[in-house]
């Protein structure tokens, strides 16, 4: 007698094509039973011997499909069921949600071929998708993954896709976004005053790509949000575009139509290029051959020698890229600050002045998202921003109990971590909080996974600066639902983010955390960022930093690199020239208070750029760190200098940094020269202090450390004395992960304060 098993698959199994995997195999096996969706994962009956079953199980493990991840399974034998076949069964959906949320696919080879193929049904539609690719989170209203449960459900099926989507041999069966250009979105061009654009024998995208080339800037509505694109060769265009969003030196984005063609402009590695075509497809930073740069106009990324690349996510952006064969300006559709677009409403109001044109559809987005960034240094990927094909999903870390518990995150670089069903959820990269367009959309964010996952924390973490509006709507909320709020140190939970990533909070052996950023408010009310902590058995303590200097004019010091160095120079040579007779006199009065300290390392990131002459003040955050950076790599292979050679120290001596390059600069040393140096010598002051408290493992967090030359040398140091690094790699290293190490950090670390709310602090209001 034939007995009945239920096989319970949980992970990211919704939405990748799962059940029709299971539903072929099934067949090959001559099972019967049933395969749905539930707020577990997949759910499977079938009748058979339990050997029989067991086999079906091991080949579903190791033959999923390539975007599933799978994080649990089990086989339990059930009162006997009957079944005439094997069937695909509507999803039963009876208690709690407890899966994750799968993330965007991008474009897949298949469907990508369709598009462009005249004798295909889908020729030229700009919304085909399969079940290995397309939008998922974007359109996600509620759980399981399923077509009722997206904004898909507006689109019924034609005859040919229902045929399709029934049938067990096409690669869409059971694709919840299957349409067509029958039955599916619509695009709509149209003018920058909301006119519908005369289409005569051409198609939109045809229209789009000789606005295109005559110079127009156009919004293009993705799958994921609204990108503004222009032509890249064209420096009147970029400029204009510049000036319109308010954006002057900020690095665009290149859209290309193809990798052969990314290939033939860019220097690329097998991993880059990896990158380039993945379920993801990010955005990833390429060095340019020197044939490019006299065909990309400088304005895309000024003062940069690297340019940031990606391939079409979308059928939609693989027309538009193959219509044009140029590379494309594609950068997120906002004005500088807030939040990008995904109303139509909102795009045209908010960006009338800024395109000429705006390609629309009519596929609600759930959750808008920028695109993610990449970049490498050789061997380690560095994510510069977790968005699109990346979020919401924390795959890397389980929370350590079912607790439900809501994370705020920082000030800037803003995300939210949520725990409300045994999965951990990260969410896409926010921005700087003082935006309200950004307070908005994190503010609704957090709403809507109150929403789906229809579950209210029963805690909240927030950063324990009293004024980050994180901060502050994390008290008003836990207020709100009555429930307590707990204050963690800003850089304790960087490190606690590495931790949790690389699951080292089992570790024996201890781990130096050094933790190096722009800002964060200390233990001892100084303002942190140039840190070295200890962790061992749970606990986590502050072992060394940077020494203290002045914070010069609050917020303002972030945005302007030579109040850093005037903080940090005694020597006053040349230095007065960079400040008006006013704002000398005001600043020498500020430095003589000196009341508040800072140990933070992108200061001194700062104060480097403005001694070697590449800006005294910023356009946008973290520009100094980026140009210095880039004039570091033009020194080459030459033999930098280490700033500390025979130095003893207990602390970072950090003026001694800007007396060493300031010598080197009186001397006739290079600005590359120098700048090399001082990165070369963060790296060995790395070194040093991990022999001196002999540790052989290092975790490195904060924004400091998407500088890949400082990754570069650190690794190469750290592999020549056996030392292991560790670093963010399913997160950004800035205060995107920031969230999830406040997470980490109150489920794992032994400490006291941690209990304690968030303090009151009258005299620091400064977050950037």
């Amino acid at each position: 007698m034939l007995k009945t098993f239920k096989i319970q698959i949980g992970g990211q199994v919704q939405g990748v094509g799962f059940r029709p995997f299971v539903y072929n195999l099934a067949k090959t096996y001559g099972l019967k039973g049933t395969v749905s969706n539930d707020g577990n994962g997949v759910l499977i009956y079938a009748n058979g011997q339990k050997n029989a079953l067991m086999k079906f199980k091991e080949d579903i493990l190791e033959k999923a499909p390539e975007a599933a991840i799978i994080q649990s399974d089990s086989l339990l034998e059930v009162a006997p069921m009957a079944f005439d076949t094997f069937r695909i069964v509507p999803t039963r959906n009876e208690g709690k949600v407890a899966i994750p949320l799968t993330s965007d696919l991008a474009i897949c080879p298949s469907c990508k071929k369709e598009v462009l193929d005249p004798g295909n049904r889908r020729f030229q539609y700009a919304f085909t998708t399969c079940t290995q690719c397309g939008p998922r989170y974007a359109i996600t209203e509620q759980f399981p993954f399923e077509r009722e449960n997206t904004s898909m459900v507006k689109f019924k099926m034609c005859r040919k896709c229902m045929e399709e989507y029934r049938n067990p041999e096409d690669d869409r069966f059971h694709s919840q976004t299957n349409t067509c250009g029958e039955c599916g979105i619509r695009l709509r061009l149209v003018n920058s005053d909301g006119e519908t654009v005369f289409l005569q024998e051409t198609t939109e995208i045809e229209q789009l790509s000789h606005f295109l080339r005559d110079g127009a800037i156009v919004a293009v509505k993705n799958t994921n949000g609204y990108l503004l694109c222009a032509d890249a060769r064209n420096s009147g265009t970029i400029r204009e575009l510049r000036k319109r969003k308010q954006r002057p030196t900020k690095p665009f984005a290149l859209l290309y139509h193809s990798l052969k063609a990314v290939q033939n402009d860019f220097n690329c590695t097998r991993q880059e290029e990896k990158a380039l075509c993945s379920k993801i497809g990010p955005i990833v930073l390429l060095s340019p051959k020197t044939k490019t740069k006299q065909k990309i106009v400088r304005e895309i990324a000024p003062g940069l020698d690297r340019f940031g690349v990606m391939l079409p996510s979308s059928a939609l952006l693989s027309l538009i890229a193959e219509e044009v064969k140029i590379p494309l300006v594609a950068t997120s559709g906002n004005i500088h600050g807030s939040p990008i677009l995904s109303k139509e409403i909102e795009a045209e109001d908010g960006l009338h002045a800024v395109a000429d044109y705006f390609l629309h559809h009519d596929l609600e987005i759930s959750f808008p998202q920028d695109d993610s960034v990449w970049q490498f240094a050789d061997r380690q990927k560095i994510v510069l921003r977790r968005s699109r094909g990346m979020a919401p999903n924390f795959m890397e870390y389980r929370p350590k109990d079912q607790k439900r518990i809501l994370a705020m995150g920082a000030h800037l670089k803003s995300t939210l971590a949520f725990t409300p069903n045994g999965h951990t959820y990260v969410s896409p990269y926010f921005g700087n909080l003082d935006s309200l367009g950004v307070l908005q959309r994190y503010t609704d964010t957090l709403q809507r996974y109150t929403q789906l996952f229809k579950e209210v924390p029963e805690l909240i973490l927030v950063d324990e600066h009293p004024t980050y509006q994180s901060t502050v709507l994390g008290k008003e909320l836990a207020s709100n639902w009555r429930i307590p709020v707990v204050g963690v140190q800003h850089h304790k939970a960087h490190f606690a983010s590495v931790l949790a990533e690389h699951g080292l909070f089992g570790s024996k052996a201890p781990i130096l955390g050094i933790v190096w950023d722009g800002t964060g408010l200390g233990d001892d009310d100084t303002i942190w960022g140039g840190e070295f902590f200890v962790y061992q058995n749970r606990q986590m303590l502050r072992k060394a930093h940077f020494e203290h200097f002045d914070v010069l004019a609050g917020d303002k010091m972030a945005r302007e690199p030579r109040l850093s160095l005037l903080s940090l120079m005694d020597s006053k040579t040349d230095l007065q020239d960079k400040f008006s007779l006013s704002e000398w006199k005001i600043y020498q009065k500020l430095k003589m208070k000196g009341t508040l300290k800072t140990s933070s390392v992108g200061r001194v990131f700062d104060a480097m750029a403005s001694l070697l002459g590449l800006l005294d003040v910023s356009s946008y955050e973290g520009e100094a760190a980026m140009l210095l950076e880039n004039l570091a790599w033009q020194y080459g292979d030459g033999e930098p200098i280490d700033f500390f050679e025979g130095l003893s120290y207990e602390q970072i001596p950090t003026k001694k940094i800007i007396e060493t390059a300031q010598e080197l600069k009186r001397k006739g040393h290079t600005a590359p020269h120098i700048a090399a140096s001082f990165v070369f010598t963060l790296a060995m002051a790395i070194i040093r202090m991990a022999q001196r408290y002999d540790i052989r493992q290092l975790a490195c967090s904060g924004g400091v450390f998407q500088n890949r030359l400082l990754i570069k040398n650190l690794m190469g140091l750290a592999d020549d004395i056996g030392l292991k690094c560790f670093f963010n790699t399913a997160l950004s290293s800035n205060d995107e992960n920031i969230a999830l190490g406040q997470l980490a950090y109150y489920q794992n670390i032994k400490d006291e304060d941690v209990f304690s709310s968030p303090r009151k602090n009258k005299e620091y209001n400064n977050h950037s």
